[in-house]
């Protein structure tokens, strides 16, 4: 079993900051690309941040220039530091990797069960 569990949400004013990380653990032989999708009620998981295995890194438009992502392979975690939060930024961080857990099998996409962000106005 492979378990993808996200922490740091919360509630933070606009223009604060938040970090979120989210740990990886379970059979795992290796982890590929990770990233951060957002939520919110009525909409569809849109992706904020991903991160390769190679450190390159890609972000929604919406969040560039204001929250980086990052990992440590070593502790199988994936990392989003959010600055100048908005109130658009605010929802549902749902944490992603694609996971190999055996070498027998191919690398496959696992889902955390997210972290709520707030943001105030």
């Amino acid at each position: 079993q492979v378990q993808l569990v996200e922490s740091g949400g919360g509630l933070v004013q606009a223009g604060g900051s938040l970090t979120l990380s989210c740990v990886a653990s379970g059979t795992i032989v290796s982890i590929g690309a990770m990233a951060w999708y957002r939520q919110a009620p009525g909409n569809q998981r849109d992706l904020v941040a991903a991160i390769t295995s190679d450190g390159t890194t890609n972000y929604a438009d919406s969040v560039k220039g204001r929250f980086s992502i990052s990992r440590d392979n070593a502790k199988k975690t994936v990392a989003l530091q959010m600055n100048s939060l908005k109130p658009d930024d605010a929802g549902v961080y749902i944490c992603n990797a694609i996971i190999k857990t055996s070498s027998l099998w191919s690398y496959r996409g696992y889902w955390g069960q997210g972290s709520r962000v707030i943001v105030s106005s």
